[in-house]
C-alpha cells in the first residue's frame, strides 16, 4: 500500500468520491484518482476547491486527516474521525482517569526522546550534538527542569549554522513557514494514530492548553520534529527562505514526511512510526505498558 499527503493548492479543483476512489478534478487538465484506503491527509490550501459531504465522511470512515489552510497556506482547521476503535469508550475513561505521575512520567520520556533526537541531528548536520545528549539523559520526571527549553536555545542557534541569526517565531515566514506546515502534517498523522488507537487527541499527558483542541497530539508530535527541521535545513540550501511556501519547497517538504525515514538501521515511515506510538501510548495509558515506543531518529 502506498502512502498519500495530498496538498491542493495550485489550482481550483472538485473533489468526489466514487468506487473507493477519491477523485480529484481540476479546473485544467486530466483528473486524478487516489484509494480512499491509501490517503493519510489529504490538505486543501486553494481557496476556490469544492468537496461533498462524501468526500468528508469517507475520509472520516478510512481515519484520513482532512487539513483546511488559510489565505497564506498555512493549516489552520483538522478534522479528525470520530471512531478508531473496537473499544474507543473505554479507552476514553481510563485516558482522562490517569493518575499525575504516569502523566509526568511519559512526557519525561517524550521530551527526553525530542532532545536526543534534536542532538543527532545537529551530531549529523555538523559532527556534534552541542551537549543536547547530556541534557536529554538529565531529563527528570516531568520535564521539571524544563530541559525542553534550556535544549531549544541550543538547537536553534546552530541548527542552520552558527551565526545565522535564526530565531524560532510561529508568525513569521522564510524558513519558519516551512517549519509551521511540516509540523502542522505531522501533527495531523500522530492525531489520526491516537484515534485509531482508542485515544482522546484532546487530553494531553502535558499540553492543556483550553484553545488546542489537540493536545496530545501536540504531546506526542514532540520527538519527530526534528524530521521536519532536518528538511528545513535542506531547503534552506537550495531556495530562498524569503519566497516562504512555494509549491517546489511544499512539495520537497511532503516527499520528505511520506518517504522512508532511517531509523536504527532500519527504512521506516512516519507512518510506521507513529502508529506505533501512538498504540505504546495506549498500552501505556491503559497501565498495560511501561516504555513508550519513540524512535532514536
Amino acid at each position: 500500500m502506498i502512502d498519500h499527503i495530498i496538498d491542493i493548492a495550485e489550482s481550483p479543483a472538485r473533489l468526489s468520491v466514487s468506487n473507493g476512489l477519491l477523485r480529484i478534478r481540476p479546473g485544467e487538465g486530466m483528473e486524478a484518482a487516489v484509494p480512499l484506503r491509501e490517503v493519510r491527509a489529504l490538505i486543501v490550501s486553494h481557496a476556490q476547491v469544492t468537496y461533498t459531504n462524501s468526500v468528508l465522511s469517507r475520509l472520516a470512515t478510512e481515519g484520513a486527516a482532512f487539513i483546511v489552510c488559510d489565505e497564506r497556506h498555512s493549516p489552520v482547521g483538522m478534522m479528525l474521525p470520530l471512531v478508531g476503535h473496537g473499544t474507543q469508550t473505554e479507552r476514553f475513561a481510563q485516558q482522562a482517569s490517569v493518575s499525575l505521575p504516569r502523566k509526568k512520567n511519559a512526557w519525561k520520556q517524550i521530551i527526553k526522546a525530542k532532545v536526543r533526537n534534536q542532538g543527532r541531528l545537529l551530531k549529523r548536520l555538523y559532527g556534534t550534538d552541542y551537549g543536547l545528549f547530556d541534557l536529554g539523559s538529565a531529563v527528570r520526571t516531568g520535564d521539571s527542569e524544563n530541559i525542553e527549553a534550556r535544549a531549544a536555545r541550543k538547537y536553534w542557534k546552530y541548527l542552520f549554522g552558527e551565526g545565522s541569526g535564526f530565531k524560532r517565531d510561529f508568525e513569521a515566514d522564510g524558513v519558519n513557514a516551512w517549519l509551521n506546515y511540516g509540523y502542522a502534517v505531522i501533527r495531523a498523522l500522530v492525531a489520526r494514530s491516537l484515534c485509531a488507537a482508542g485515544l482522546h487527541p484532546s487530553l494531553g499527558v502535558h499540553h492543556h492548553n483550553r484553545y488546542d483542541s489537540f493536545c496530545l497530539a501536540s504531546d506526542v508530535m514532540e520527538p519527530y520534529r526534528p524530521i521536519v527541521d532536518a528538511c528545513a535545513v535542506e531547503l534552506s540550501e537550495v531556495y530562498d527562505p524569503m519566497e516562504g511556501l512555494t509549491k517546489d519547497s511544499k512539495g520537497d517538504l511532503l516527499a520528505a514526511l511520506t518517504g522512508p525515514v532511517h531509523v536504527q538501521g532500519e527504512r521506516k515511515t512516519i507512518f510506521t512510526m507513529v502508529k506505533k506510538t501512538a498504540a505504546s501510548l495506549a498500552d501505556y495509558l491503559c497501565e498495560e505498558g511501561k516504555e513508550l515506543y519513540l524512535p532514536e531518529l
